[in-house]
C-alpha cells in the first residue's frame, strides 16, 4: 500500500468535507450535546528505519516491516467489560460546540509487532555483548530473530489524541439517518514497548515516546438521534524519537512511520 498517497488523499477528503455545506429535511440539534463511542480497529503500518542506541551499541535497521496483532474473537474477550482493553480498541468522547462541529478526546489502542525472521539491512556497531552480533556493519543483511531482537508495542501502540470533526447528513429515513463525518487530529504516543535486545534484560513498560497527527473520514448511521454505529478510515503519521528498550535509562530506540486504521465503533449522543 502506498501510505503517503493514502494519507494525502485522506487529509484532502477531510479538508473538503470540513468546508462542505449540506442541506437536510430536518436539522438535528447537536449543539451542546456530548457523544461517546467504543469499538475495534484493524491497523497497518509502513516500513520504518529503527535506530537502537546505548552505551555499547548504536545501529539502525532499515525498512523494518511490522503488523498489528488481532485478538481471536470471543464474546468474553470482546464484550466482557473486564477484558475490554485486551483487543485493539478505539474509545472517544466528544462535545458538539455547533450542530456540525465537535471537539473530542480519544485513545486508539493499536498493537505493533515487528515481523520475526525477516531480513533487513543493518548499519552501525555493536560491542562488548560477548555474542556473534558484536561488530561493525555497513548496509549488511541481518535476520530479526530470537537472540537478536524482539520489538513490539503490544500493550500497546497507544495513540492519545484530540480531534476536531464535522458531521453532515447525507440521507434521512425518518428515525434512521446516514451521515458523513471527517476530521483532523493530533496527539501523543504512550506505548508499552516489549523489547528483548541481544543479551540485555527484557523491558516492557509504558513510556511517553513521541507524537502523531491524523485524518479521519467515516460513515455514521444514527438511530432515533441518540444511538449510532460508525465505520471509519483513519490514517496519519507517527514519530517516536524516545522509545525505552532496556532497564538502562540511557538505552533508547527511535522510529517514524505512517499508519492506517479501519474502525467499527458503537456509540450514543447525550446531554447532561
Amino acid at each position: 500500500m502506498k501510505f503517503t498517497g493514502t494519507i494525502v488523499l485522506l487529509l484532502l477528503t477531510s479538508f473538503a468535507g470540513i468546508n462542505r455545506a449540506q442541506s437536510a429535511t430536518h436539522q438535528i440539534n447537536r449543539k451542546g450535546k456530548f457523544y461517546f463511542y467504543w469499538g475495534w480497529n484493524r491497523a497497518g503500518y509502513s516500513n520504518s528505519d529503527i535506530n537502537f542506541r546505548g552505551k555499547d551499541y548504536n545501529f539502525t535497521l532499515k525498512k523494518v516491516a511490522a503488523t498489528d496483532r488481532q485478538t481471536e474473537f470471543s464474546v468474553d474477550k470482546y464484550l466482557n467489560p473486564a477484558n475490554a482493553t485486551i483487543p485493539q480498541y478505539n474509545f472517544r468522547i466528544g462535545y458538539y460546540f455547533t450542530n456540525h462541529y465537535s471537539v473530542s478526546f480519544g485513545i486508539d489502542h493499536m498493537k505493533y509487532v515487528v515481523r520475526e525472521n525477516q531480513f533487513v539491512k543493518i548499519s552501525g556497531s555493536i560491542s562488548k555483548t560477548g555474542t556473534v552480533y558484536d561488530g561493525t556493519y555497513v548496509e549488511e543483511n541481518i535476520q530479526i530473530k530470537k537472540g537478536f531482537l524482539l520489538f513490539e508495542h503490544t500493550n500497546g501502540l497507544n495513540y492519545i489524541n484530540l480531534d476536531v470533526r464535522r458531521i453532515d447528513e447525507i440521507f434521512d429515513f425518518n428515525k434512521i439517518r446516514i451521515n458523513l463525518t471527517e476530521g483532523l487530529g493530533a496527539g501523543i504516543l504512550l506505548p508499552k514497548t516489549n523489547t528483548t535486545l541481544i543479551n540485555y534484560e527484557r523491558y516492557d513498560e509504558f513510556h511517553l515516546s513521541g507524537y502523531g497527527i491524523n485524518g479521519i473520514v467515516g460513515l455514521n448511521i444514527s438511530f432515533f438521534e441518540f444511538l449510532f454505529v460508525q465505520t471509519e478510515f483513519k490514517g496519519g503519521y507517527i514519530n517516536m524519537p524516545d522509545i525505552r528498550t532496556t532497564i538502562a535509562e540511557s538505552d533508547r530506540a527511535s522510529q517514524n512511520f505512517f499508519f492506517y486504521q479501519f474502525n467499527v465503533v458503537f456509540g450514543a449522543v447525550f446531554k447532561f
